[in-house]
């Protein structure tokens, strides 16, 4: 059976608190867009026309940046019928074998996200096709740091990064790498986790990886209420 994620120490807490403090005020941030979205338009016959592309990239955020802390705190569902049928130290060797092949996955999936997130930050891809051998060389053609998503406006507070990654000129809406920075982000969070789990199984901390047990705490819940009538 898997065990409840529960932080050791200060900074564990706050890294801890911090992720749900973010996952909360993304979203918070989605349901208040969308809030104000309908009264303009209902009430006032009007509508931010950037709210649905602020939706959709705070949603993209929350899906990557909540795939991780998942399997932190072990919220993904899994099936372990069959491993339940094999003795504790097949269990665990069972274990072993799938957070090996999660790392691998989550590392190929960083690699990627990379890979995709440097064509707009001004940043090299990296070479090799499973494995990152090197970084290309860029050249000034490489550079698409002025790339601009559709309709979310470029807040002022931002301008700082026009010099960075623009020469200077004016960006008109938010850079691409803004809002698309959460997909190596994420992915990097996913490998570490994974990781994470990788080491407790060989800690011998849990036998199962990232198993939640939802319909038999339903069960229990059930049982309760029965008895309690």
């Amino acid at each position: 059976m898997s065990a409840k994620y529960e932080p050791k120490t200060a900074l564990g807490r706050f890294i801890n608190s911090l992720e749900e403090t973010v996952i909360a005020l993304i979203l918070g941030l989605m349901t208040l867009v969308t809030f104000l979205n309908v009264i303009l338009r209902y009430g006032f016959n009007a509508s931010m026309s950037w709210g649905l592309e602020a939706t959709t990239f705070l949603f993209a955020w929350l899906v990557l940046f909540g795939i991780s802390y998942s399997v932190k705190v072990t919220a993904h569902l899994g099936v372990d019928a069959l491993t339940n049928m094999f003795s504790a130290p097949v269990r665990r060797i069972l274990a072993l074998v799938a957070a090996a092949i999660c790392v691998f996955y989550a590392f190929l999936l960083f690699k990627g996200a990379w890979d995709y997130w440097a064509n707009f930050a001004n940043l090299p891809q990296t070479e090799g096709r499973w494995f990152p051998t090197g970084f290309e060389e860029m050249k000034r053609t490489s550079y698409r740091g002025w790339y601009e998503v559709l309709e979310l406006p470029m807040p002022e507070w931002l301008r700082w990064v026009e010099p960075l990654m623009n020469d200077g000129d004016h960006y008109e809406k938010v850079p691409r790498f803004i809002p698309y920075f959460i997909l190596p982000f994420g992915m990097f969070l996913l490998l570490f986790r994974f990781v994470e789990a990788l080491i407790a199984v060989m800690r011998g901390e849990t036998d199962s990886l990232i198993v939640s047990h939802e319909a038999e705490d339903a069960v229990d819940d059930v049982r309760h209420m029965n008895y309690e009538e």
